[in-house]
């Protein structure tokens, strides 16, 4: 009985040096598990680390980019105001335009009649001066002719004033 007591500590003792041997390779293993895995945490802190700062950088750049926008904003209101006082300036200038233009064309309309008699009268005043003319060249060099020629200078002129009546008529039209 001894012996199995012997040869139970013995299988025991192989027992406990094989699981003490497996569990030296297991925690081995979990050892060089361990190293890669702070190896892996190292560099994803330095690489976490260069997202932090270009993050920063790229928040301080936005902060700047929204900064300029907002001056330049501001800046572009001020020439839309000026644009659109500039827009009120011409439609202001329109209208005023418009009502000289209106005045104007009111008093054409009703001082027509008076612009075509002065139309008429200047008419006239130009054909008895172009008449006096043809009659003082005529005069000293055919003086006997002028008192033969009394009936054809008569129809001349009647002729001469139905023109004038009829260019007066046609600015009436």
């Amino acid at each position: 009985m001894e012996i199995i007591l012997y040869l139970s500590v013995a299988v025991i003792a192989v027992a406990f040096f094989i699981l003490v041997m497996s569990l030296m390779k297991t925690l081995k293993s979990l050892g060089s598990t361990l190293d890669s895995v702070s190896t892996t945490m190292t560099g994803l802190e330095s690489q976490l680390q260069g997202v932090i700062r270009e993050s920063t950088e790229l928040l301080h750049k936005t902060n700047l980019l929204a900064e300029d926008i907002q001056k330049k904003s501001e800046d572009l209101n001020t020439v839309v105001y000026a644009v659109r006082d500039v827009g009120h300036s011409i439609q202001n200038l329109n209208n005023s335009v418009k009502k000289v233009s209106t005045s104007i064309s009111t008093e054409l309309e009703r001082n027509q009649g008076k612009i075509s008699q002065v139309v008429q009268w200047g008419n006239a005043f130009i054909e008895l001066k172009d008449k006096w003319k043809q009659k003082q060249e005529k005069q000293p060099t055919q003086p006997d002719v002028a008192d033969v020629a009394v009936p054809n200078q008569a129809s001349k002129e009647v002729r001469s004033r139905e023109k004038l009546v009829k260019r007066a008529r046609s600015y009436n039209n």
